[in-house]
């Protein structure tokens, strides 16, 4: 009897069916369809750091940008649909830069969010995202597959391999590389699989970076990591592309630091709380990655929530979490408010001084959330939050605009086609209600994101996700 009512449940008892999310056909998601479009009366702002420019029209042809220029001076071909987007601002598609498409299930297991997160991104105007480390490296090429070929929606994708990580990793999900040998064959059998670039971890040892490093360069690809075993320096002088999260996880500045071991890690974030940013020793970390064409990608959302006196994540993100997601975020946020002695409320001003003070140097500054740590750090919710926290840092909208778009672009090797906003570049545009080159917090009022010329509606993205963050 079980198993003949399971059958009936699978096939739908009677005729009935039981509605699962996703069936709504994708172009009732789409708000501008492809075509001639001409967006007419809005502020651009290019991406590029230059000044936003008022009253400006967009032409779009096909899946490309046609032509910028000021409203009634730019030529509309016949027949173009016309938008008036008086009151809007035009920014490029963000390049998200540590997108995972996993959330924390809690007890060092993570599952992919293949539907939730996709959506999520793209509604919050993330165009572009590199997973920056995978769990699942074959359900995100079929997602990557899929949402090229225009049956799912989400981003672009550039897929990052599995985790390169060390013996004692938190997660069975990793694999443990063995030696150097284990760590090459892994790269080049993941480069053959399609993967895009790869990150190092936490317990991976120097012999084995710099195995991997030599491995994905000779095929002209690039590594990132949040490494814990070496220090940022040892990581530059290996060849190492782009260190994740900054100065917070760098633990080179733990005075009883040993070669190829990570300390623990609420003593090595002691041991940097003490540091002055200013220090000959900070300083010199900084020269090192600047001299080595290191890049740093900043992940301020998720270590804002690990500081009691930061406000708690806004209704817009809780009404996408499942109720067990939910309540294991809240009750998460209640432990760090408990915490005694924390470091995180030294660190997190530290972490956002040492990015202004990389990017003074001549480092490349990244962006990303990681949709990890405690649970409340949210695809596309949190893009558009790391925005707010760079300005918060010191850098100016329009600084904190390019940081998020095309130094993504670049450091990709795909500024030609995305990351700012010109005549012949992908129509990969984020419209804004209001001005977030003034007033960045403008961001969260996204309301329509063309990606290869197609205008998605940011709403209708999110309402179809509502209470399934946490489940898929």
């Amino acid at each position: 009897m079980c198993r003949l009512i399971a059958m009936l449940l699978l096939l739908g008892c009677g005729g009935l069916s039981f509605a699962q999310p996703g069936t709504q056909p994708i172009q009732d998601f789409i708000r501008v369809p492809a075509g001639v479009i001409a967006l007419e009366h809005l502020r651009v702002v290019d991406g590029t750091g230059a000044a936003a420019r008022p009253d400006q029209t967009i032409v779009i042809s096909g899946d490309k940008i046609a032509a910028i220029g000021a409203t009634g001076s730019v030529e509309v071909p016949p027949g173009a649909k016309h938008l008036d987007l008086a009151g809007y601002a035009a920014l490029p598609g963000l390049v998200g830069m540590h997108d995972h498409l996993f959330y924390p299930a809690g007890g060092g297991i993570f599952h992919d969010m293949p539907f939730s997160f996709p959506r999520l991104y793209l509604a919050a105007g993330v165009t572009t995202i590199r997973t920056t480390g995978s769990l699942e490296p074959y359900l995100d090429l079929e997602l990557k597959r899929r949402i090229d070929d225009g049956k799912l929606i989400g981003p672009k994708i550039n897929v990052t391999g599995p985790y390169l990580e060390g013996e004692g990793t938190f997660t069975p999900q990793m694999h443990v590389l063995t030696n150097a040998d284990d760590a090459r064959r892994t790269v080049e059998y993941w480069i053959g699989e399609g993967v895009r670039s790869f990150k190092a971890y936490m317990y991976i040892h120097r012999a084995e970076l710099k195995a991997a490093i030599d491995a994905a360069h000779a095929r002209g690809l690039k590594v990132t990591g949040h490494l814990c075993s070496i220090g940022f320096r040892e990581a530059a002088e290996l060849g190492i592309d782009d260190l994740e999260h900054g100065f917070e996880v760098d633990t080179e500045f733990f005075p009883d630091k040993k070669q190829d071991t990570c300390p623990d890690a609420t003593q090595a974030a002691r041991a940097a709380a003490q540091l002055d940013v200013r220090s000959d020793i900070v300083q010199a970390t900084i020269r090192t990655l600047v001299q080595h064409h290191v890049a740093v990608t900043s992940t301020l959302p998720v270590f804002e929530q690990t500081v009691p006196t930061r406000p708690d994540e806004p209704q817009r993100v809780l009404d996408v979490l499942s109720e067990d997601a939910r309540k294991a975020y809240q009750g998460n946020r209640a432990r760090v408010a408990q915490a005694k002695d924390s470091p995180r409320p030294v660190l997190f001003p530290k972490e956002m001084e040492f990015e202004r003070a990389f990017v003074k140097a001549g480092g490349t500054l990244l962006a990303g959330l990681d949709p990890t740590g405690i649970g409340g750090t949210v695809a596309g919710f949190g893009d558009q939050r790391e925005l707010e926290l760079l300005v918060e840092a010191g850098f100016t909208p329009l600084e904190a605009i390019r940081i998020a778009s095309l130094n993504g672009a670049e450091f990709l090797g795909e500024a030609e086609h995305i990351g700012s906003l010109a005549p012949g570049k992908q129509a990969d545009i984020v419209i804004v209600k209001g001005d977030p080159s003034i007033k960045i917090e403008d961001i969260e009022n996204t309301e329509v994101v063309f990606k290869d010329g197609v205008g998605w509606d940011s709403k209708k993205l999110i309402d179809s996700v509502k209470g399934l963050v946490g489940t898929r």
